[in-house]
């Protein structure tokens, strides 16, 4: 089960739907993880009919330039121009705030808001900061590709809280269900899986990670507590967009 960690000083929900703020999403990345956030915020949204659910502009483009041929191998071409023109024209077609449903995307993230005028949820800092904000968390293992683990972009986040990060011994297994997931497949065996190097890295850290979005469509094989940084992002979508007047 997902470990639920509180959410702390939430404004009450908005009396109208029109009220929504417009929330782009800059997706593709995979397609599978674009399509569980979208379900995941109708799910988390307060709704009595369709006005209630909130707008979500979606630009799903798996032929963004890969993330692991650019940082890992150093063989593809830089995402950055495209992650940038998909973020303006998010802007452009009226996204008031983004998001990015790809961890590693994240290593762009300083990019991506310097080419908008409008707010990117940061789902790294967004998970640190729940994780963190629950005390007595000193190691966390996180389940990520291999390009989130070598650019440290979760392992400098934790440390600026004290926290130390865990990299899963069967980290080979880990990328190998990540391209799976990217292949389609999704079910019982990739989940079971998954489900057994989470109880390996629970044995080992106070908290365990979903930290790749391919991984969060799996999920449901894990029996041990762990946070997922595909559901924070989700909650903070829905956050975001249903209390206008909260900071950005």
């Amino acid at each position: 089960m997902i470990l639920d960690l509180p959410d702390r000083g939430m404004p009450a929900p908005p009396d109208t739907p029109s009220t929504h703020r417009v929330v782009g999403i800059i997706g593709g990345m995979g397609p599978e993880a674009t399509v569980d956030l979208m379900r995941r915020i109708i799910a988390k949204t307060p709704a009595h009919d369709d006005e209630d659910h909130i707008h979500l502009l979606v630009e799903s483009n798996p032929k963004i330039p890969s993330r692991i041929a650019h940082l890992i191998k150093g063989t593809g071409a830089d995402p950055t121009p495209e992650l940038k023109r998909i973020a303006r024209n998010l802007e452009r077609a009226g996204a008031q705030g983004l998001a990015i449903p790809c961890n590693t995307a994240h290593v762009y993230a300083d990019a991506i808001r310097g080419a908008v005028r409008i707010p990117l949820l940061d789902m790294v800092q967004l998970t640190v900061d729940k994780i963190a904000q629950s005390g007595n968390v000193a190691r966390v293992e996180l389940l990520a590709s291999t390009a989130v683990h070598r650019t440290a972009l979760y392992e400098r986040a934790f440390s600026a809280r004290g926290i130390n990060t865990l990299v899963p011994s069967r980290q080979d297994q880990v990328m190998a269900l990540i391209q799976a997931v990217k292949r389609g497949e999704t079910g019982a065996r990739p989940q079971a899986e998954l489900g057994d190097i989470a109880r390996d890295a629970a044995s080992r850290a106070d908290v365990v990670l979903i930290a790749c979005s391919e991984l969060s469509v799996i999920a449901a094989g894990i029996a041990v507590p762990f946070v997922d940084s595909l559901d924070v992002l989700a909650q903070a979508v829905v956050n975001f967009a249903t209390h206008p007047t909260a900071p950005r």
